[in-house]
């Protein structure tokens, strides 16, 4: 094997490996961190984020998209909308259907903003210094990344929940 394909192989296993692993988990417990400083729990947190960048969705497309049960999601929207943090509407195109709907909350809102503009003038400047070239390649690889999470939860659903010896 030559250097720089053993270069490569490594380079490979640590971005898909460790820093993978790190990146994930940091990630989640900053999540988990403003879910807290919001007063949620994390999967309320997350939901509510869901239907956020949704525009709305209804009980049971939330249930498809997080994989908790019926009963569960009912749980969760009634502590979201008990918290004045969404609304349970009709949905204008078919009386039937009841949609979720993410309600403007000045708390909530500065909350986020205090936090995430933070991240974001952190991101901000991590992204100085990178090339426009390389931040392209760091923006599909973001994007196929977020995709193929996608994909490999959709797959892990796809299974029995519980792992067989």
């Amino acid at each position: 094997m030559s250097r720089k394909s053993a270069k490569r192989n490594t380079l490979i296993a640590n971005v898909s490996g460790q820093l993978g692993r790190d990146l994930s988990t940091w990630t989640v417990l900053f999540h988990a961190a403003v879910a807290e400083r919001l007063g949620l729990g994390p999967t309320d947190y997350m939901a509510l984020g869901l239907i956020e960048q949704r525009g709305s969705l209804t009980a049971g497309e939330l249930a498809a998209i997080t994989g908790l049960t019926t009963g569960a999601v009912t749980g969760l929207i009634d502590r979201l909308e008990h918290a004045g943090h969404l609304q349970r509407t009709k949905d204008v195109h078919d009386r039937r259907k009841v949609v979720l709907v993410v309600l403007p909350s000045h708390a909530r809102t500065a909350a986020f903003d205090g936090v995430f503009a933070s991240l974001g003038q952190a991101m901000t400047e991590l992204c100085t210094r990178y090339s426009d070239v390389e931040l392209a390649v760091i923006s599909d690889f973001m994007t196929a990344c977020t995709d193929m999470m996608r994909q490999e939860t959709l797959k892990l659903r796809a299974v029995s929940p519980k792992a067989k010896d």
